[in-house]
């Protein structure tokens, strides 16, 4: 059977390295196609939305385009969809980022800065929060099949996810505060991290995902 595979392209993924690792760990039959023609999104088997830079950019962008209904459909329409970091931001209700944003509401939560906070040692936290940290696992799902828990993931963002309900945060990481490092609902998983910089287990994570039946 042949599935196709979208990524979705507006401008803010680093998308060059995405579509390498996620080809990688293709399934049979799977084709990739990058693209920011909401029509192929939406018409697609599965959909993957990455993304870098700033959330007021990437919101206004992908409702300029007709972007955001795109993928609301595809998840609506029961089709695996991946969030990847700024992806999973804006997947949340709200950011504080840009003077604060309105974003898509798959998932309940806030996107707050990390700035703002502060460490153990009572200094405020460095940002970006930039590289490997442990990943803990908060409820079974398919796509943490074959990672152990505490695995370590490749982080770049200067800020989180935070108030998730428990039903939807599948992962936790620690940063002088605990916030969301994965959510999921339904046929929706959405990760902070960046898999396809994560070695063996950010590749393990996206050859679930082309496999996963939700």
């Amino acid at each position: 059977m042949t599935e196709t595979v979208a990524v979705v392209d507006y401008g803010m993924g680093n998308l060059h390295s995405a579509g390498k690792a996620l080809e990688k760990m293709a399934a049979e039959g799977q084709r990739f196609v990058i693209t920011g023609d909401p029509d192929v999104v939406r018409a697609a088997d599965r959909v993957v939305f990455p993304g870098v830079g700033a959330i007021r950019d990437c919101i206004k962008v992908i409702t300029d385009t007709g972007l955001d209904r795109a993928i609301l459909d595809a998840i609506d329409a029961y089709k695996p969809v991946l969030g990847i970091c700024v992806g999973m931001q804006a997947m949340m209700d709200h950011s504080e980022e840009n003077g604060g944003v309105d974003c898509l509401g798959v998932f309940s939560g806030q996107v707050r800065f990390f700035g703002e906070q502060y460490g153990e040692t009572g200094g405020r936290l460095k940002v970006p929060h930039m590289g490997w940290n442990q990943v803990r696992q908060a409820f079974d799902h398919p796509l943490w099949e074959g990672i152990d828990d505490n695995s370590r993931f490749y982080f770049v963002h200067s800020y989180c996810a935070t108030e998730v309900p428990d039903e939807e945060l599948a992962g936790r990481c620690e940063y002088g505060l605990t916030f969301a490092a994965a959510v999921a609902k339904q046929n929706v998983f959405a990760v902070q991290f960046h898999p396809e910089k994560s070695a063996d287990a950010g590749l393990r994570l996206l050859a679930n995902f082309l496999r996963w039946r939700p």
